[in-house]
């Protein structure tokens, strides 16, 4: 099982879903004003990673596939991402880059095992 960790910032905070190894997995979509706010985005990752599509933009003519989905798509650099959207249309999550995209399926599978039940681990005091 993973774990979803908050962290703070200058501005306000940010969170990361961890493999159980440790590794970063997917990050959040945006820097959130509130610890309420940025727990609410992890509910949703919770809530719609383990029934989301995936809609690869990778290939000419792809399928639209209807939120939530997993959207695959190749960055400036030639390399392969995901980001996690909410039955909203909100981005929840997203991910590093890839070099092959069989590597960013692994990732999506890891989102949707990791994050199910996932303990959130919130910033320590200052």
């Amino acid at each position: 099982m993973g774990k979803f960790a908050i962290k703070a910032t200058k501005t306000g905070f940010t969170y990361s879903l961890n493999a159980r190894n440790g590794q970063v997995i997917a990050v959040g979509g945006e820097v959130y004003n509130s610890l309420a706010s940025v727990t609410k985005s992890i509910e949703s990752v919770m809530k719609n990673a383990p029934a989301a599509g995936i809609e690869d933009q990778t290939i000419e003519g792809y399928e639209k596939v209807a939120n939530p989905k997993f959207e695959i798509y190749k960055d400036k650099a030639g390399e392969f991402r995901f980001r996690l959207k909410a039955k909203n249309g909100e981005i929840i999550a997203a991910s590093e880059g890839y070099v092959r995209k069989f590597s960013c399926k692994k990732g999506i599978d890891s989102v949707k095992k990791n994050s199910v039940d996932a303990p959130v681990i919130e910033p320590e005091e200052k």
